[in-house]
């Protein structure tokens, strides 16, 4: 039987992880995500986990226990923010070209220099080709569900799995949630089964040096190269999709939740204008959405739940009917313009939706963005693009001039 606590969302992510049977786990802490870490050690010193809490030095260092455990077989889980993945930067190349599902909490914070301890996503999505896949939350009890469907996921496709929600929007604020049933997690989350081979009567070589090109083994077998191997890595996020999917609708079977798999919808089916974002932005842009309908504006929302793998065919469908896109974002590709916003264009591009995409710069560093705001932001590019601007990049509460 479930049972509902008032819970952060830091807490919601360690009962995640607890009752995903975690057998390692390896962090230091990081505002905002130190509550987390510490929680996790509370579980394992307490006796409610049976797992290793291993104390490191270093976010570098936590990555690489992570992978040396998931090597040897275990279920691992780490978490961080902010500068603390951007010192991780190497080894999530290392984890993900290994193949090793290993699940990791980004909790979303701005990035220094400047220092902020607030709240954006340039952290995660700086690191969108490391090759993990990214699945971002927009309230408490997604992040539960989603750290337990991580693991299902990653150790289908064997692709380590970023779980993101925002610091303080999320890991600091109560709300309440839904605890399964452990028995019914472990029925849902089989046993971690390791594609490493370590043993002694079969010894071998792992992640070696490779060459530019094929090469035979000592027995004479052609193996892959370098480039073979990142094709691999490639199809594998790329082949996501299906696994994402269908863990989500197993999830909802088995517990009565569903959070929409790639992405999910908010009165799109008339909708004019598509106001879109990731995480918590995206669920502030609904009650924008009302607003804009409340003043005759055909208004919706497609929040993106997975960024890595890109969700281009589900864009593709929840868009279809729409003349015009207005994306928020909390991160920016400097020099250009918001990465959301050109993945959209990118997957909509030579196909037969003709919608407009304007972007949005929003709440970086934790800046206060309010619904009507959002609102009057649609306005304004809706009022660009009758006025033949299809081209567009406004930053939202920042006094540029």
């Amino acid at each position: 039987m479930s049972k509902v606590r008032i819970m952060t969302g830091n807490q919601a992510a360690a009962v995640g992880a607890t009752l995903s049977g975690v057998q390692v786990v390896a962090a230091y802490p990081i505002t905002p995500q130190s509550q987390l870490a510490e929680i996790m050690s509370q579980q394992i010193e307490g006796g409610k986990l049976k797992a290793e809490y291993v104390r490191v030095e270093s976010e570098h260092s936590a990555m690489t226990v992570c992978i040396s455990a998931s090597t040897v077989g275990a279920r691992v889980f780490t978490a961080t923010s902010a500068n603390g993945l951007l010192y991780m930067h190497e080894q999530l190349h290392w984890a993900a070209g290994a193949r090793l599902p290993i699940v990791m909490c980004c909790v979303n914070r701005g990035v220094g220099a400047p220092w902020t301890i607030f709240n954006d996503q340039q952290d995660s999505l700086s690191q969108r080709d490391t090759g993990w896949l990214q699945i971002y939350c927009r309230n408490n009890q997604e992040i539960l569900d989603t750290v337990i469907q991580a693991y299902r996921i990653a150790e289908k496709v064997y692709v380590p799995v970023m779980v993101c929600f925002d610091g303080f929007v999320l890991s600091h604020t109560m709300m309440p949630v839904y605890i399964p049933d452990a028995g019914a997690v472990r029925k849902f989350l089989p046993p971690y089964k390791p594609h490493t081979i370590l043993s002694p009567e079969d010894p071998r070589n792992i992640n070696p040096v490779l060459f530019p090109g094929r090469r035979e083994n000592t027995e004479g077998v052609l193996c892959d190269g370098y480039m073979e191997m990142r094709y691999k890595l490639f199809a594998a996020l790329d082949g996501a999709r299906d696994v994402i999917i269908e863990t989500d609708e197993a999830f909802a079977e088995a517990f009565g939740r569903r959070h929409g798999g790639m992405l999910w919808e908010y009165l799109t089916e008339d909708a004019d204008v598509i106001l879109t974002g990731i995480g918590s932005i995206a669920s502030e842009a609904t009650v924008a959405a009302d607003l804009l309908r409340e003043e005759g504006v055909k208004a919706g929302v497609v929040g993106i739940r997975v960024f890595r793998p890109f969700p281009k065919e589900d864009v593709r469908r929840a868009l279809r009917k729409a003349r015009a896109v207005v994306t928020f974002e909390k991160a920016v590709s400097y020099g250009y313009e918001g990465g959301l916003c050109s993945d959209l264009k990118a997957a909509l591009y030579g196909t037969e939706v003709k919608a407009a995409v304007h972007g949005c710069i929003a709440g970086l560093g934790g800046r206060d963005v309010k619904a009507r705001e959002l609102a009057e932001a649609v306005k304004a590019s809706l009022a660009d693009i009758d006025d033949g601007r299809t081209e567009k990049t406004l930053w939202l509460n920042c006094f540029t001039g």
